[in-house]
């Protein structure tokens, strides 16, 4: 059995949701990092900072403590440069960096395979995997083809029936499915990016979405604001079985 947690969308704040945020933050962190079974893995999906700043991930780096592996892709609010280099501890990318490419990274544990991808477009708030993040990620699948496998990225690559969130979801996703169509040893796909828990399907495969920590989003059949910043922050917890069934369960913090 192979069990792991995915949280996403802290948005910590160098401003003035720091506190907020933060108290969230460690708050799901601690009822992680206290349960009575040991997890394999720890997901974090995208938007950990909320303005990309270094003091944002300097206060990630904390927060995001854990005697667990730490898994986590960028979003649309993270910035490569300095998510590189202060969360990821890479030194390769300089202050100064215009352009970074993709950050895409994988992690082989015990009992699966996590493909950690970049769906992010720098400047912009929807998502796009590139040729280049297809093409490493169909190496990645095709070197392990015995392994349960997961595709992680920020964006969900199909409509949720927010219309906000799915004016900036990831496009081009029929590409991402063909890649998909060659490898049947994904378990699963998990994003973020929507601030609520939601399941789809996605190229014959569960589409699983984690909800937020930051905030959680109002269903557009209701009035007020797009998020509620009071609703509890929320995890993923994901078991999968010996018979290679993925079962989630969705948890409010309090």
């Amino acid at each position: 059995m192979f069990i792991f947690a995915q949280i996403s969308d802290l948005h910590l704040d160098g401003g003035e949701h720091r506190a907020e945020r933060a108290e969230r933050a460690e708050r799901v962190m601690s009822h992680l990092n206290a349960l009575p079974v040991a997890l394999d893995a720890i997901l974090v999906t995208g938007d950990i900072a909320d303005h990309g700043t270094e003091e944002e991930y300097e206060q990630a780096r904390k927060v995001l403590s854990s005697p667990y592996p730490l898994l986590t892709c960028p979003g649309n609010h993270d910035a490569r440069g300095p998510y590189t280099r202060i969360l990821l501890g890479d030194g390769t990318e300089g202050p100064g960096a215009a352009d970074p490419p993709p950050v895409n990274r994988v992690h082989r544990a015990a009992g699966a395979v996590f493909a950690l991808c970049d769906s992010t477009i720098p400047g912009h708030d929807h998502g796009f995997l590139t040729d280049e993040t297809l093409a490493w990620l169909d190496g990645e699948l095709a070197a392990e083809p015995d392994v349960p496998a997961f595709v992680c990225f920020h964006h969900a690559p199909v409509p949720l029936h927010a219309p906000y969130v799915d004016g900036i979801r990831q496009f081009g996703e029929e590409r991402l499915a063909a890649v998909l169509a060659r490898h049947p040893q994904v378990a699963a796909v998990l994003c973020g990016h929507a601030h609520t828990a939601a399941a789809a399907t996605f190229a014959g495969r569960p589409l699983l979405v984690a909800p937020g920590v930051a905030s959680r989003l109002v269903f557009p059949w209701r009035h007020g604001d797009l998020v509620d910043h009071g609703a509890p922050p929320s995890v993923a917890l994901h078991v999968l079985g010996e018979d290679r069934r993925l079962v989630t369960h969705y948890r409010a913090v309090v």
